[in-house]
């Protein structure tokens, strides 16, 4: 028996920032549903999307539950999830509202992750205080949790339209540190961890681990913990092919780190890349490459993703066809659904 197969099965993710080359928004946004589309064809078990309310460039989310309930109705199978809703910047009664409709319209797929954002613009456009964004997901989290648990909230009698099934199971928090992981466990969140840890010179896996193993520790709910790891994973022909695809993108970005002094400045291509925790190349060379991934062994949920870098939507594709039917299976996922059902055959 080979160590992957001897692995329980986790699920496969991937997850969009909704972002494209050029002015045409609209066709951005086809392009993501398409990727949603061709994912759930793959097999994917859930795609997720990341809210943001200032534009990256090329694009950017503001509203994922109308995105996802678009998406809902594209699709028959995968599940889907926000990695993150910035829940401060939103009234939970009212965010409990949308998850429950969407929920209702895709047959009860969805996932709903959710943190504190990082933008003091975003915090300053909706009037909130960013210094007091711990304290307000916290608030936002009790009332979010509740209205879904369909409990009375905001006042006697009132509880959230349509009635959801049970969430318990279905709520992540996105941390950034140990402290944040252990809180995530004591409010009986599953965890979802960033592709990369910034502000640090080691490797991020390294650096992510121990609050991997603090959220485990932590964990004293009766049903089994669930970890999402997301990762930049690009595959294509060769190094080279993937670098013409990212190269650039991942440099910019870099850049724009360093500004805010979460990387170092004038960093190499290969070096923003390692900070980014890239895979990328032959999928050969990532599968070996996650092979050795030290939070991979304790995650349930792989979720791959592109960003920083915006490949080109035929080039996307075949980075998700890839993933699902080469680097995927290596590491011991099959689809919960027969291929040949997934390919209407």
């Amino acid at each position: 028996m080979t160590a992957a197969s001897a692995r329980p099965r986790f699920r496969l993710g991937f997850l969009t920032h909704v972002q494209g080359r050029g002015d045409d928004l609209r066709q951005t946004y086809a392009n993501a549903q398409e990727l949603f589309v061709a994912a759930d064809e793959l097999g994917f078990d859930v795609g997720w999307v990341a809210q943001h309310h200032v534009s990256l460039g090329g694009g950017g989310l503001s509203s994922p539950w109308t995105f996802l309930a678009h998406a809902a109705a594209r699709t028959t199978r995968i599940r889907l999830g926000t990695a993150i809703t910035i829940l401060p910047l939103e009234h939970p009664v009212r965010l409990a509202e949308d998850v429950s409709v969407v929920d209702t319209l895709s047959g009860g797929r969805v996932e709903i992750g959710v943190g504190s954002g990082a933008s003091e613009v975003e915090y300053a456009a909706f009037g909130r205080d960013a210094a007091r964004k711990r304290e307000l997901t916290s608030e936002g989290l009790a009332v979010l949790r509740a209205a879904l648990a369909n409990e009375e909230v905001g006042t006697a009698g009132f509880t959230i339209q349509p009635p959801v099934a049970d969430f318990s199971e279905r709520i992540w928090q996105g941390v950034f540190s140990r402290p944040g992981a252990e809180y995530a466990a004591a409010a009986g969140s599953n965890l979802l961890l960033n592709r990369a840890a910034y502000g640090y010179d080691e490797p991020t896996d390294e650096v992510q681990r121990p609050w991997a193993d603090a959220f485990l520790a932590a964990w004293d709910q009766p049903r089994a913990p669930r970890i999402g790891l997301s990762r930049f994973i690009f595959p294509a022909a060769d190094k080279a092919t993937a670098l013409a695809q990212i190269g650039a993108d991942v440099q910019r970005a870099a850049e724009k780190f360093g500004a805010k002094g979460a990387f170092p400045a004038g960093l190499s291509v290969e070096e923003a890349l390692r900070r980014f925790h890239a895979f990328y190349g032959h999928p050969d060379d990532i599968i070996a490459e996650l092979q050795r991934e030290l939070v991979l062994p304790v995650a349930t949920d792989l979720i791959a993703q592109f960003n920083p870098a915006v490949p080109d939507h035929d080039a996307a594709l075949h980075a998700l066809e890839l993933i699902a039917t080469e680097i995927a299976p290596a590491l011991g996922w099959q689809p919960a659904v027969p291929v040949t059902e997934l390919a209407g055959v």
